[in-house]
């Protein structure tokens, strides 16, 4: 537990462009699996009346170390109406700050470290925390993250993010909900409520069990503006083979 909290307060201690928003994002979830590997694909597509459709896709290896920290690595790429390019490489850090079940809240703290093909956009830096309740058959998971480019060639500062869904755990291969995420602007100093960035749209989400530890992991989902500054339409979508 004292290395779980030093990771927490080294993270809040991080010092402190209005991000754009990634159509592959995904909902983060504080618990980890101790041994399990994964092979991760996302992908996600968005548009805007009278702009160029942004396509973004990764693939990613990931790790359960032990019983608190699961570890990925991402190879990223973008389609931004020219052809498909590489676009970054990214390594994930997951922490389980408590034991599942414990508390009614499960915690967990996000770590992310990326490094852009564009150098001119020097090292970007996202980390917050993970939480997740539920009550009966309804799971709801809410995520704040801070996020900012260290040694860039521009001026920037943090940028505060937030992630939510819920969903109905109805039977392991198919679960249902909603998804939302949303851009506010620097942490300290939101911008107007008119260039603020929030999506929300249904989701499904399941596992399928193939034996000996392996199983398909999936979910998907399609969201829709709910500000003038967010994309008109995001279609995204993550699978993992787990083993």
């Amino acid at each position: 537990m004292k290395i779980r909290a030093l990771i927490l307060m080294a993270g809040t201690l991080i010092a402190p462009v209005l991000l754009q928003a990634e159509p592959a994002d995904y909902v983060n979830t504080p618990i980890v699996e101790p041994g399990e590997k994964e092979i991760d694909f996302k992908a996600g597509t968005a548009n805007k009346h009278g702009d160029p459709r942004e396509t973004e896709f990764s693939t990613g290896f990931g790790y359960g170390a032990n019983d608190w920290w699961f570890t990925e690595f991402y190879v990223k790429y973008k389609n931004e109406g020219t052809g498909s390019k590489f676009d970054a490489i990214e390594w994930e850090n997951l922490f389980q700050l408590t034991e599942t079940g414990q508390y009614p809240v499960d915690a967990g703290f996000l770590l992310e470290v990326e490094r852009p093909h564009d150098r001119a956009e020097g090292w970007e830096v996202k980390w917050g925390p993970l939480l997740q309740t539920g009550f009966g058959k309804l799971q709801m998971n809410g995520n704040v993250f801070f996020q900012r480019n260290y040694r860039a060639d521009f001026t920037n500062s943090t940028e505060l993010k937030y992630q939510w869904q819920m969903k109905y755990r109805w039977i392991e291969q198919f679960e249902f909900g909603l998804q939302g995420f949303g851009e506010l602007g620097k942490w300290d100093h939101w911008v107007p409520s008119g260039e603020r960035v929030h999506t929300v749209g249904p989701a499904v989400f399941g596992k399928i069990p193939l034996g000996n530890r392996q199983a398909i992991r999936y979910n998907a989902a399609w969201l829709l503006a709910s500000s003038a500054a967010a994309q008109d339409h995001t279609v995204r979508m993550q699978v993992e083979y787990e083993f």
